[in-house]
């Protein structure tokens, strides 16, 4: 790699939005170097960068942010100056299942991270000017009532142990900001779909049930409500926060879209319809939406999520592009195609 290009530390870039991300950055930005350091947990893929991985300014390392000798020669080894901290376990119900391995992913690993870059900047005498981009959820508010919505005052409600564990590395992030003067900023998003998501997410779980002919499964009376943010859009957020956010900041981002789960999963149901009426046919069923089922609801689940952006908007210059018909389409298709090149 060049020493004289500014190079950025992405970790976790093999899961969705990361790799939807360094995809993206590597189109925007050539001038740019990227070294992208994941775990390959079954959540992350060195398969998501297939279109970039033989680019002369991209460098991958397989290995885990928790391990402190590796990340302090990443330190050694490439001219970081900056890094965008993607990196976490993120299923909420496997976090009810073990919140443990959350608290060593997302905490210790944040800490290890930070630790590192803050020892080798401050020998540099660079700290101050070296950015650590934090990204987040707006699950580490808490839930919403019918009315109102997140923005960045808001204090941090994390009910259950994945959102605990983010509202606890945001936390460590700040403390490294103010104790010693590092130059972090972290961005909060709300629910992100598109292409790459693992299939234990709500989006891919429909559509790949759906495809099986098997029960879709929706927590509750399907009423819970997100706010859903196209992955593409929240990529070009996190470009415009890294660049021009303000040191010390939070930036909220969110996708203009509120739905219910079960509203999300009649519209997967419909456009399944006109792509697959072979598969229903099979089962003599007549629409996909005959297949969704109620099961009983997760615990601590949070009723609704939505977040203002408006500081994002007016302060950066954004707002998403992709409308929720456009994006739910494109994403269905991409899940379709993955599924007929596995079972064809």
């Amino acid at each position: 790699m060049n020493n004289q290009k500014p190079t950025i530390l992405i970790t976790g870039g093999a899961g969705f939005i990361g790799s939807n991300f360094i995809t993206y950055f590597l189109q925007e930005h050539s001038e740019y170097q990227l070294v992208n350091i994941d775990k390959l947990t079954y959540a992350g893929s060195t398969e998501n960068l297939n279109e970039i991985k033989d680019l002369p300014n991209y460098h991958f390392i397989n290995g885990d942010i928790a391990d402190e000798q590796l990340v302090k020669s990443i330190f050694s080894d490439f001219p970081i100056s900056g890094v965008i901290h993607f990196a976490a376990e993120s299923h909420v119900d496997r976090s009810i299942q073990d919140a443990k391995q959350f608290v060593e992913a997302n905490v210790v690993g944040t800490t290890v991270l930070l630790q590192a870059a803050r020892n080798a900047w401050e020998r540099l005498g660079v700290l101050h000017e070296r950015r650590f981009h934090q990204i987040s959820t707006d699950e580490i508010y808490g839930s919403l009532d019918e009315t109102g919505k997140f923005n960045e005052q808001t204090p941090y409600n994390p009910r259950n142990p994945y959102s605990a564990s983010k509202a606890s590395a945001n936390l460590l992030v700040k403390s490294f900001g103010y104790t010693y003067g590092m130059n972090i900023v972290i961005s909060s998003s709300s629910n992100n779909y598109g292409p790459r998501q693992h299939e234990e997410k709500l989006i891919p779980t429909i559509i790949a049930k759906a495809l099986s002919l098997e029960s879709i499964p929706i927590y509750g009376d399907g009423k819970n409500i997100r706010d859903w943010l196209y992955v593409t859009d929240h990529c070009q957020a996190l470009d415009f926060v890294y660049h021009h956010g303000n040191t010390m900041e939070t930036y909220n981002i969110g996708g203009g879209n509120e739905l219910t789960n079960i509203e999300v999963a009649i519209k997967i149901c419909q456009i399944l319809d006109q792509l697959k009426p072979d598969i229903k046919a099979r089962a003599s069923i007549e629409y996909f939406a005959d297949l969704i089922t109620y099961t009983e609801d997760r615990p601590g689940h949070d009723r609704r999520y939505a977040v203002d952006d408006t500081k994002t908007r007016k302060t950066l210059g954004w707002k998403p592009v992709m409308t929720f018909e456009q994006g739910i389409r494109q994403t269905v298709e991409w899940y379709v195609n993955k599924w007929e090149k596995v079972t064809h």
